[in-house]
């Protein structure tokens, strides 16, 4: 099967500290991640003032998503920086965007694709904006229809992009996502539908997910990476420390090796057991040259060696024997 894009989801896990926003660059580099992810916002242009928090913020006292979000943002030289530390760990550089930012930062950052977040896919100007820039683009479905999904998805065609650059995430959007809620069919629905790229954004407390994600054909798998997952952000409890994320790569890779091919095939390691495992005819007991074979004088043993397979009988029976035969001899 084609590789899975795994990405390392920092997004805010850098608490708005640049110096650990490196460490989490290099965490999802040594954690086997093919791309780092922040996002990128300003909490000003993002939300009214007094927008309330989500019930899964609540414990972070803080009055509003503006007053919560203020204290982890990063600075556009600060995202500049983290791009090129990026390019220069060869681990590639992604990030969500809420609003629609300057040509000029973009240009900077030198992004191979863009992400639109679940709560943006029903953002007609930022899907517009981004669909113009004619990129790969990632689009998370979370709290959505396949309606809004085709609706969004219509709008970044009509922009300039094409939709063969265009991948969907299924996912959940609650921190941390309940596993009866995940619902990792929808994949293949999404696959069958809008036939395009589908992968997974996981945000449960299980490794089980995303590899069960890359068993059901998700191309991409996205999860948040955080150094301590007793730290205070947002998403530090839904998110998977740098060793537990290597743990999931690895298991995501392994699953990539298992599922092999659409196809039933006996497989090289298998070929050289064919002989010894599987039973050819044999002489059931004293056969004597010219005596007529039969199922009184013929049954199947294994034996090691290459004979006439059982299945092969009708084409034995009722024939004399050619020679004399001993008990368990080759027929």
């Amino acid at each position: 099967m084609k590789k899975t894009l795994i990405i390392a989801e920092v997004g805010v896990n850098h608490d708005g500290g640049f110096k650990k926003a490196k460490k989490l660059i290099d965490a999802a580099k040594s954690a086997g991640a093919d791309i780092v992810k922040f996002q990128i916002f300003n909490s000003s242009e993002l939300t009214t003032k007094n927008a309330p928090i989500a019930n899964y913020q609540k414990k972070l006292k803080f009055k509003s998503q503006n007053e919560m979000l203020k204290n982890y943002e990063l600075s556009e030289d600060n995202f500049i920086k983290l791009s090129q530390y990026s390019r220069k760990q060869r681990i590639e550089f992604c990030a969500s965007f809420f609003n629609e930012i300057k040509l000029s930062l973009l240009k900077k950052l030198k992004l191979k694709r863009l992400k639109i977040p679940s709560g943006e896919i029903t953002n007609y100007f930022l899907l517009s904006f981004l669909g113009k820039l004619n990129k790969k683009i990632i689009l998370s479905t979370g709290m959505s229809t396949k309606k809004e999904i085709s609706n969004a998805i219509d709008l970044l065609v009509k922009s300039g992009t094409r939709k063969k650059n265009i991948s969907i995430l299924h996912c959940n959007t609650e921190y941390p996502s309940p596993i009866k809620d995940v619902n990792l069919l929808a994949i293949k629905d999404l696959k069958k539908h809008f036939k395009i790229e589908v992968g997974y954004s996981d945000h449960s407390n299980s490794r089980e997910v995303p590899i069960s994600a890359t068993a059901l054909g998700a191309n991409i798998i996205e999860k948040h990476l955080t150094l301590d997952k007793n730290l205070k952000g947002p998403d530090h409890k839904s998110s998977l420390n740098p060793t537990q994320f290597a743990e999931m790569v690895n298991s995501i890779r392994n699953t990539e090796n298992l599922l092999g091919k659409e196809k039933k095939m006996i497989s090289h390691s298998e070929k050289k057991n064919i002989i010894k495992c599987r039973q050819y005819l044999v002489a059931k007991k004293k056969i004597i040259k010219g005596a007529i074979l039969n199922l009184k004088n013929i049954t199947c043993k294994r034996t090691g060696y290459k004979g006439i397979s059982p299945m092969d009988i009708k084409k034995i029976i009722n024939k004399r024997a050619k020679k004399n035969y001993k008990k368990d001899e080759k027929i």
